[in-house]
């Protein structure tokens, strides 16, 4: 008889819904605390199923409303609902401002919705590194939807990609030309477009370009992303877009690739997690082991290039196998 192995008391406290267990669990992945590492192996198995809405876009098209619109829309419904949501960073302090706690209107003894601010610490795309991890936690924890919100960084935001199994790209028809604040990196990873803040003029037309050049464009996996519009002040459009989003993730889990897509994805990580631990052990190394201060010394003194240099440290580490 298969049985789950044992799990460590923390993970145990996790999964009996200790939200204050859970919210230690992030605070040791974002710090970066080894003993995080335990409890994440752990409960791996429990992943998977959730589902993972990204929302990316360009700043002022109102996300946080949004999220907020659908975080009440599901909790009538009674799912429960993790959200994240990743802000920028400052490059000289690592500090963040994390506002979007301020935004979310939930009752605080609502034990169906947890709400975490991540800062994006440089990671590029505006995705935390850790967000990942944290998102597997959530779902560890019972949440049946993740609301991932990225910092609205226009075309780097397509890291979102990497982390959920729906994205949705919101615009909004103040604007300007709506299509033209959309990147071609941004626009390519959207499965769902969202004209929010539908109830200012221009809406109609913002949602028919999107459309036309939805439809005009090469149809990823076999799915063409749907346009919605959603007012999250009226509030209206809300049902239409989890509508939407059901219909990806309907589509998404029918598709023959799926099992394929998913090796992809898990091997990228795999590969990500490598390298981040391979860059992290050379830093060090570079201050601390004297060949390598040495080697450090000559491409500052330009008697030796980054290049010849890296090359020679792959060579003396191949050596050392």
């Amino acid at each position: 008889m298969n049985r789950r192995p044992r799990l460590p008391a923390a993970a145990q406290a996790l999964v009996s819904g200790d939200r204050r267990a859970l919210a230690r669990a992030i605070t040791a992945v974002e710090d970066g605390d080894p003993g995080a590492d335990a409890v994440l192996k752990a409960l791996f198995a429990r992943t998977g199923q959730a589902t993972v809405v990204g929302l990316a876009g360009p700043l002022g098209v109102g996300k946080s409303s949004l999220v907020n619109a659908l975080v009440g829309y599901l909790r009538a419904r009674g799912r429960s609902v993790g959200i994240v949501a990743v802000d920028p960073s400052s490059p000289f302090t690592g500090g963040s401002v994390l506002g979007d706690r301020i935004r979310l209107e939930r009752s605080a003894d609502d034990t169906g919705v947890f709400f975490r601010s991540m800062a994006s610490r440089g990671s590029v795309g505006g995705v935390a590194s850790a967000t990942r991890d944290v998102i597997r936690l959530l779902e560890a924890a019972g949440f049946s939807t993740v609301l991932v919100e990225t910092v609205g960084s226009g075309q780097v935001d397509v890291a979102i990609h990497e982390v959920a199994t729906t994205r949705v790209v919101v615009t909004a028809p103040h604007l300007g030309d709506e299509v033209q604040t959309l990147k071609a990196g941004l626009f390519e990873i959207a499965d769902v477009f969202c004209v929010n803040k539908a109830d200012l003029p221009g809406a109609e037309v913002a949602e028919k370009d999107l459309s036309e050049l939805a439809a005009l464009g090469t149809a990823r996996d076999g799915w063409r992303p749907m346009v919605v519009r959603t007012s999250a002040i009226a509030p209206s459009g809300i049902e239409e877009l989890w509508t939407a989003i059901e219909a990806h993730e309907a589509y998404r889990t029918a598709s023959p690739d799926r099992l394929a897509a998913e090796r992809r994805r898990l091997a990228a990580e795999i590969v990500e997690r490598v390298r981040d631990r391979v860059a992290a052990d050379l830093a060090r190394s570079l201050d601390g082991e004297p060949s390598l201060a040495q080697l450090l010394d000559r491409v500052v003194e330009r008697s030796l290039d980054p290049r010849t240099a890296a090359e020679l440290v792959l060579a003396a580490r191949a050596r050392r196998r």
